[in-house]
């Protein structure tokens, strides 16, 4: 469960969305749904990914759109499931630094 008392940044962020949605009276979407726009955002990511960094030019005719905006909303996209799910994100991503750390510790040499 996402613990809204401390003061890390994500948490602050997590924080953010939840008092937004309460204002509005707004509620998350199902899991499901989320994904799907998960799933939607972090494909306009790669897509500006390939844009600036690949072999794929832009279209002429496409809007603009920057890399950071695009990973924004693939953060904010997570931080709704997050927060539908009680996870908390700054728990979810030191467990993941820890895995990598172990598991790669000697990977590198």
């Amino acid at each position: 469960m996402a613990d809204f008392s401390r003061d890390t940044k994500m948490i602050k962020q997590q924080k953010r969305i939840n008092t937004w949605f309460k204002k509005k009276k707004w509620s998350y979407w199902s899991p499901l749904s989320i994904l799907a726009r998960l799933t939607e955002e972090v494909g306009e990511f790669a897509r500006i990914v390939n844009h600036t960094y690949g072999e794929k030019p832009k279209k002429t005719t496409e809007a603009v759109q920057h890399v950071e905006e695009e990973l924004g909303d693939v953060l904010y996209t997570l931080a709704c499931f997050a927060n539908k799910n009680n996870f908390d994100l700054d728990k979810a991503l030191e467990k993941s630094i820890q895995k990598v750390e172990q598991r790669d510790k000697d990977r590198y040499k």
